[in-house]
Protein backbone atom coordinates (compact mmCIF):
# COMPACT_ATOMS: atom_id res chain seq x y z
CA UNK A 1 0.00 0.00 0.00
CA UNK A 2 1.38 3.42 -1.01
CA UNK A 3 1.70 5.87 1.86
CA UNK A 4 -0.36 9.02 1.45
CA UNK A 5 1.97 11.95 1.05
CA UNK A 6 1.63 15.30 2.84
CA UNK A 7 0.41 18.06 0.55
CA UNK A 8 2.32 21.33 0.55
CA UNK A 9 1.80 24.78 -0.93
CA UNK A 10 4.49 27.26 -1.89
CA UNK A 11 3.80 31.00 -1.64
CA UNK A 12 6.17 32.87 -3.89
CA UNK A 13 6.64 31.86 -7.52
CA UNK A 14 10.10 33.43 -7.91
CA UNK A 15 13.49 31.72 -7.99
CA UNK A 16 13.35 30.15 -4.52
CA UNK A 17 9.74 29.02 -4.77
CA UNK A 18 10.21 27.50 -8.22
CA UNK A 19 13.39 25.66 -7.26
CA UNK A 20 11.67 24.34 -4.15
CA UNK A 21 8.74 23.09 -6.22
CA UNK A 22 11.09 21.13 -8.46
CA UNK A 23 12.86 19.63 -5.46
CA UNK A 24 9.54 18.53 -3.96
CA UNK A 25 8.45 16.93 -7.22
CA UNK A 26 11.76 15.21 -8.00
CA UNK A 27 13.20 14.21 -4.66
CA UNK A 28 10.65 14.27 -1.84
CA UNK A 29 9.76 11.01 -0.12
CA UNK A 30 6.90 12.34 1.99
CA UNK A 31 5.60 15.47 0.21
CA UNK A 32 3.58 16.33 -2.86
CA UNK A 33 2.68 19.66 -4.39
CA UNK A 34 -0.79 20.93 -3.56
CA UNK A 35 -0.50 24.50 -4.86
CA UNK A 36 1.86 27.14 -6.22
CA UNK A 37 0.92 30.67 -5.22
CA UNK A 38 2.09 33.96 -6.71
CA UNK A 39 0.95 37.49 -7.41
CA UNK A 40 2.27 37.83 -10.98
CA UNK A 41 0.14 35.89 -13.49
CA UNK A 42 3.02 36.04 -15.98
CA UNK A 43 5.68 34.58 -13.65
CA UNK A 44 7.75 31.68 -14.91
CA UNK A 45 7.14 29.82 -11.65
CA UNK A 46 3.36 29.78 -12.10
CA UNK A 47 3.72 28.83 -15.76
CA UNK A 48 5.99 25.90 -14.89
CA UNK A 49 3.69 24.76 -12.10
CA UNK A 50 0.73 24.79 -14.48
CA UNK A 51 2.67 22.69 -17.01
CA UNK A 52 3.47 20.20 -14.25
CA UNK A 53 -0.21 19.96 -13.37
CA UNK A 54 0.15 21.77 -10.02
CA UNK A 55 -2.87 23.92 -9.04
CA UNK A 56 -1.93 27.61 -9.24
CA UNK A 57 -3.25 30.99 -8.21
CA UNK A 58 -1.92 34.48 -8.91
CA UNK A 59 -4.02 36.03 -6.14
CA UNK A 60 -1.62 35.54 -3.25
CA UNK A 61 -2.58 34.05 0.09
CA UNK A 62 -6.27 34.85 -0.37
CA UNK A 63 -6.21 32.95 -3.64
CA UNK A 64 -4.69 29.99 -1.81
CA UNK A 65 -7.36 30.02 0.89
CA UNK A 66 -10.06 30.07 -1.80
CA UNK A 67 -8.61 27.10 -3.74
CA UNK A 68 -10.67 23.93 -3.89
CA UNK A 69 -7.92 21.75 -2.41
CA UNK A 70 -6.89 24.15 0.35
CA UNK A 71 -8.22 21.97 3.18
CA UNK A 72 -5.95 19.11 2.09
CA UNK A 73 -2.77 21.20 2.39
CA UNK A 74 -0.87 20.72 5.64
CA UNK A 75 2.42 22.59 5.18
CA UNK A 76 2.95 25.98 3.51
CA UNK A 77 6.38 27.23 2.46
CA UNK A 78 6.65 31.02 2.37
CA UNK A 79 9.24 32.24 -0.14
CA UNK A 80 8.09 35.86 -0.33
CA UNK A 81 9.53 38.60 1.91
CA UNK A 82 9.82 39.25 5.61
CA UNK A 83 7.00 41.82 5.50
CA UNK A 84 4.69 39.58 3.47
CA UNK A 85 5.30 36.62 5.75
CA UNK A 86 3.86 38.47 8.73
CA UNK A 87 0.53 38.80 6.91
CA UNK A 88 0.68 35.26 5.50
CA UNK A 89 1.33 33.78 8.93
CA UNK A 90 -1.55 35.72 10.49
CA UNK A 91 -3.89 34.45 7.77
CA UNK A 92 -2.86 30.80 7.62
CA UNK A 93 -1.93 29.59 11.09
CA UNK A 94 -5.43 30.14 12.52
CA UNK A 95 -6.62 27.86 9.70
CA UNK A 96 -4.44 25.02 10.95
CA UNK A 97 -1.59 25.32 8.45
CA UNK A 98 2.05 24.83 9.42
CA UNK A 99 4.46 27.36 7.94
CA UNK A 100 8.08 27.01 6.91
CA UNK A 101 9.37 30.55 6.58
CA UNK A 102 12.16 31.08 4.04
CA UNK A 103 12.22 34.84 4.71
CA UNK A 104 14.08 36.63 7.53
CA UNK A 105 10.80 37.45 9.31
CA UNK A 106 11.78 35.23 12.27
CA UNK A 107 8.30 34.79 13.74
CA UNK A 108 8.96 31.15 14.55
CA UNK A 109 12.11 29.64 16.07
CA UNK A 110 15.32 29.67 14.04
CA UNK A 111 15.79 26.25 12.46
CA UNK A 112 19.01 24.90 10.95
CA UNK A 113 18.50 21.21 10.08
CA UNK A 114 22.00 19.99 10.94
CA UNK A 115 21.90 21.71 14.34
CA UNK A 116 18.41 21.82 15.88
CA UNK A 117 15.77 20.31 13.58
CA UNK A 118 14.60 17.70 16.10
CA UNK A 119 13.74 20.44 18.59
CA UNK A 120 11.27 22.12 16.21
CA UNK A 121 9.52 19.31 14.34
CA UNK A 122 6.24 20.03 16.16
CA UNK A 123 6.27 23.83 15.71
CA UNK A 124 3.52 25.51 13.67
CA UNK A 125 5.92 28.10 12.23
CA UNK A 126 9.67 27.66 11.80
CA UNK A 127 12.11 30.19 10.41
CA UNK A 128 14.93 29.10 8.10
CA UNK A 129 17.06 32.12 9.07
CA UNK A 130 18.88 33.16 5.86
CA UNK A 131 21.09 31.60 3.20
CA UNK A 132 24.19 32.85 5.02
CA UNK A 133 22.82 31.52 8.28
CA UNK A 134 22.12 28.07 6.86
CA UNK A 135 25.68 27.92 5.51
CA UNK A 136 27.58 29.25 8.50
CA UNK A 137 25.62 28.66 11.72
CA UNK A 138 26.36 24.92 11.63
CA UNK A 139 30.08 25.78 11.72
CA UNK A 140 29.69 28.12 14.69
CA UNK A 141 27.68 25.40 16.45
CA UNK A 142 30.37 22.83 15.68
CA UNK A 143 33.03 25.02 17.28
CA UNK A 144 30.85 25.87 20.28
CA UNK A 145 30.37 22.16 20.98
CA UNK A 146 34.08 22.00 21.80
CA UNK A 147 34.87 25.40 23.32
CA UNK A 148 32.86 28.53 24.19
CA UNK A 149 32.68 30.96 21.26
CA UNK A 150 33.18 34.47 22.57
CA UNK A 151 32.52 36.10 19.18
CA UNK A 152 31.53 34.78 15.75
CA UNK A 153 31.49 36.72 12.51
CA UNK A 154 30.30 35.40 9.16
CA UNK A 155 30.73 36.85 5.69
CA UNK A 156 28.48 35.47 2.95
CA UNK A 157 29.54 36.34 -0.59
CA UNK A 158 26.97 35.59 -3.28
CA UNK A 159 26.71 36.29 -7.00
CA UNK A 160 24.83 39.50 -7.64
CA UNK A 161 22.80 37.68 -10.30
CA UNK A 162 21.51 35.24 -7.67
CA UNK A 163 20.10 38.05 -5.53
CA UNK A 164 16.57 38.70 -6.75
CA UNK A 165 14.13 41.41 -5.61
CA UNK A 166 13.20 39.49 -2.46
CA UNK A 167 16.80 39.04 -1.35
CA UNK A 168 17.63 42.68 -2.03
CA UNK A 169 14.55 43.88 -0.15
CA UNK A 170 15.60 41.84 2.88
CA UNK A 171 19.25 42.94 3.27
CA UNK A 172 18.68 44.68 6.61
CA UNK A 173 16.67 41.74 7.93
CA UNK A 174 19.42 39.40 6.67
CA UNK A 175 22.09 40.99 8.85
CA UNK A 176 19.87 41.33 11.92
CA UNK A 177 18.32 37.86 11.72
CA UNK A 178 21.57 36.07 10.91
CA UNK A 179 23.50 37.86 13.67
CA UNK A 180 20.87 36.90 16.22
CA UNK A 181 20.68 33.29 15.02
CA UNK A 182 24.48 32.96 15.27
CA UNK A 183 23.98 33.50 18.98
CA UNK A 184 20.71 31.60 19.54
CA UNK A 185 21.47 28.54 17.38
CA UNK A 186 25.22 28.73 16.88
CA UNK A 187 25.97 29.34 20.54
CA UNK A 188 28.21 32.38 20.14
CA UNK A 189 28.08 34.97 22.91
CA UNK A 190 28.03 37.67 20.23
CA UNK A 191 27.39 37.30 16.51
CA UNK A 192 27.84 39.49 13.46
CA UNK A 193 26.80 38.88 9.84
CA UNK A 194 27.88 40.53 6.60
CA UNK A 195 26.57 39.84 3.08
CA UNK A 196 28.43 40.76 -0.11
CA UNK A 197 26.72 40.85 -3.52
CA UNK A 198 29.55 40.08 -5.93
CA UNK A 199 29.02 41.51 -9.45
CA UNK A 200 31.82 39.41 -11.02
CA UNK A 201 31.26 37.88 -14.46
CA UNK A 202 30.99 35.01 -14.90
CA UNK A 203 29.07 34.76 -11.59
CA UNK A 204 30.95 33.18 -8.69
CA UNK A 205 29.71 30.30 -6.55
CA UNK A 206 28.59 31.22 -3.02
CA UNK A 207 31.51 31.53 -0.62
CA UNK A 208 31.22 31.83 3.15
CA UNK A 209 33.82 32.71 5.73
CA UNK A 210 33.37 32.00 9.43
CA UNK A 211 35.56 33.55 12.12
CA UNK A 212 35.22 32.39 15.73
CA UNK A 213 37.15 33.85 18.65
CA UNK A 214 37.63 31.21 21.33
CA UNK A 215 39.63 30.34 24.41
CA UNK A 216 41.62 27.28 23.33
CA UNK A 217 45.14 27.31 24.84
CA UNK A 218 45.37 23.51 24.80
CA UNK A 219 46.61 22.18 21.44
CA UNK A 220 44.45 19.06 21.82
CA UNK A 221 41.38 21.32 21.62
CA UNK A 222 42.45 22.35 18.14
CA UNK A 223 42.18 18.81 16.85
CA UNK A 224 38.74 18.48 18.49
CA UNK A 225 37.57 21.71 16.86
CA UNK A 226 38.74 20.58 13.43
CA UNK A 227 37.08 17.18 13.85
CA UNK A 228 33.82 18.78 14.99
CA UNK A 229 33.77 21.17 12.01
CA UNK A 230 34.54 18.39 9.52
CA UNK A 231 31.74 16.24 10.93
CA UNK A 232 29.31 19.13 10.70
CA UNK A 233 30.26 19.78 7.08
CA UNK A 234 29.36 16.16 6.35
CA UNK A 235 26.04 16.54 8.15
CA UNK A 236 25.07 19.58 6.06
CA UNK A 237 26.34 18.00 2.83
CA UNK A 238 23.91 15.11 3.44
CA UNK A 239 21.08 17.44 2.33
CA UNK A 240 23.11 20.09 0.44
CA UNK A 241 25.53 18.03 -1.69
CA UNK A 242 27.41 21.10 -2.95
CA UNK A 243 28.40 22.20 0.59
CA UNK A 244 32.11 21.79 1.27
CA UNK A 245 35.24 23.12 2.94
CA UNK A 246 37.52 25.09 0.63
CA UNK A 247 40.61 24.44 2.77
CA UNK A 248 41.57 23.02 6.13
CA UNK A 249 40.27 24.68 9.27
CA UNK A 250 42.76 27.31 10.45
CA UNK A 251 43.38 27.97 14.15
CA UNK A 252 45.75 30.82 14.94
CA UNK A 253 46.87 32.47 18.16
CA UNK A 254 45.58 36.00 18.71
CA UNK A 255 48.48 38.46 19.28
CA UNK A 256 48.53 40.08 22.70
CA UNK A 257 48.30 43.57 21.19
CA UNK A 258 45.20 42.84 19.11
CA UNK A 259 42.20 44.68 20.67
CA UNK A 260 39.69 41.83 20.38
CA UNK A 261 37.95 42.99 23.55
CA UNK A 262 36.01 45.49 21.39
CA UNK A 263 34.26 42.56 19.68
CA UNK A 264 33.00 40.83 22.79
CA UNK A 265 29.46 40.91 24.12
CA UNK A 266 28.65 43.60 26.65
CA UNK A 267 29.92 42.64 30.08
CA UNK A 268 32.19 39.84 28.80
CA UNK A 269 35.72 40.01 30.18
CA UNK A 270 37.20 36.70 29.00
CA UNK A 271 39.84 37.45 26.37
CA UNK A 272 39.91 34.94 23.49
CA UNK A 273 43.24 33.23 22.84
CA UNK A 274 42.68 31.86 19.33
CA UNK A 275 40.83 32.59 16.10
CA UNK A 276 39.17 29.73 14.21
CA UNK A 277 38.79 30.47 10.49
CA UNK A 278 36.62 28.30 8.25
CA UNK A 279 36.23 28.82 4.51
CA UNK A 280 33.25 27.27 2.73
CA UNK A 281 31.81 26.95 -0.74
CA UNK A 282 28.20 26.16 -1.58
CA UNK A 283 27.48 24.96 -5.10
CA UNK A 284 23.85 24.67 -6.13
CA UNK A 285 22.28 21.50 -7.48
CA UNK A 286 21.07 23.40 -10.58
CA UNK A 287 17.55 21.96 -10.42
CA UNK A 288 16.12 25.30 -11.55
CA UNK A 289 18.69 27.86 -10.45
CA UNK A 290 22.24 28.06 -11.87
CA UNK A 291 24.92 26.10 -10.01
CA UNK A 292 26.51 29.35 -8.79
CA UNK A 293 23.33 30.18 -6.83
CA UNK A 294 24.25 28.04 -3.85
CA UNK A 295 22.81 30.72 -1.58
CA UNK A 296 19.31 29.97 -2.88
CA UNK A 297 19.84 26.22 -3.18
CA UNK A 298 20.86 25.87 0.48
CA UNK A 299 17.64 27.60 1.54
CA UNK A 300 15.38 25.37 -0.54
CA UNK A 301 17.33 22.25 0.48
CA UNK A 302 17.11 23.15 4.17
CA UNK A 303 13.41 23.99 3.91
CA UNK A 304 12.72 20.70 2.16
CA UNK A 305 14.62 18.82 4.88
CA UNK A 306 12.43 20.38 7.57
CA UNK A 307 9.20 19.61 5.75
CA UNK A 308 10.29 16.02 5.10
CA UNK A 309 10.94 15.49 8.81
CA UNK A 310 7.61 17.07 9.76
CA UNK A 311 5.74 14.88 7.29
CA UNK A 312 7.58 11.74 8.39
CA UNK A 313 6.71 12.48 12.01
CA UNK A 314 3.05 12.91 11.03
CA UNK A 315 3.08 9.58 9.18
CA UNK A 316 4.65 7.79 12.12
CA UNK A 317 1.96 9.18 14.42
CA UNK A 318 -0.86 7.69 12.34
Amino acid sequence: MTEKKTKVAIIGSGNIGTDLMIKVMRHSQHLEMGAMVGIDPASDGLARAARFGVPITAEGVEGLVAMEGFDDIDIVFDATSAKAHVANDARLRPLGKRLIDLTPAAIGPFTVPAVNLDAHVDETNVNMVTCGGQATIPIVAAVSRVVPVEYAEIVASIASKSAGPGTRANIDEFTETTSHAIEVVGGAKRGKAVIVLNPAEPPLIMRDTVYCLVVAPDASMHDEIRASVEKMVGDVAAYVPGYRLKQQVQITEIPADQPVETLLAEGETTRPTHQVSVFLEVEGAAHYLPAYAGNLDIMTSAGLQVAERMAAAKENAR
